[in-house]
C-alpha cells in the first residue's frame, strides 16, 4: 500500500520537472510581469533574461539539474527548460 509520503514525493517530483515552465507561464499571463519581462528582454537580450530567470528558479528552491531538458514547454516565452531533480 502506498503511503502519503510516496504520494507527496511523486507530486513534488512532477513540480520540479515543470517549475521553470510554471514561472514563465506566470510571467506570460500577468500583464505587469510581462511588460517588465519585455523591457528586460529589450535591454539585456532574450537569452540573458531567460537564463537568469532559470537560475533564479534553481536557486530559490535549492534544486539540482537533472540530466534532461523539457523541449516542449507550455510557455511561449521559452523553447526549452532544465528539468530539476
Amino acid at each position: 500500500m502506498k503511503t502519503i509520503d510516496d504520494l507527496a514525493e511523486k507530486a513534488i517530483k512532477k513540480l520540479k520537472e515543470s517549475i521553470t515552465d510554471e514561472v514563465f507561464l506566470i510571467i506570460q499571463n500577468d500583464k505587469k510581469l510581462m511588460h517588465e519581462y519585455l523591457r528586460l528582454v529589450e535591454e539585456k537580450g532574450l537569452d540573458t533574461v531567460n537564463r537568469r530567470i532559470g537560475k533564479e528558479v534553481k536557486n530559490a528552491f535549492k534544486l539540482a539539474n537533472d540530466d534532461y531538458r523539457n523541449d516542449e514547454p507550455k510557455s511561449t516565452l521559452i523553447q526549452s527548460h532544465q528539468i530539476f531533480k
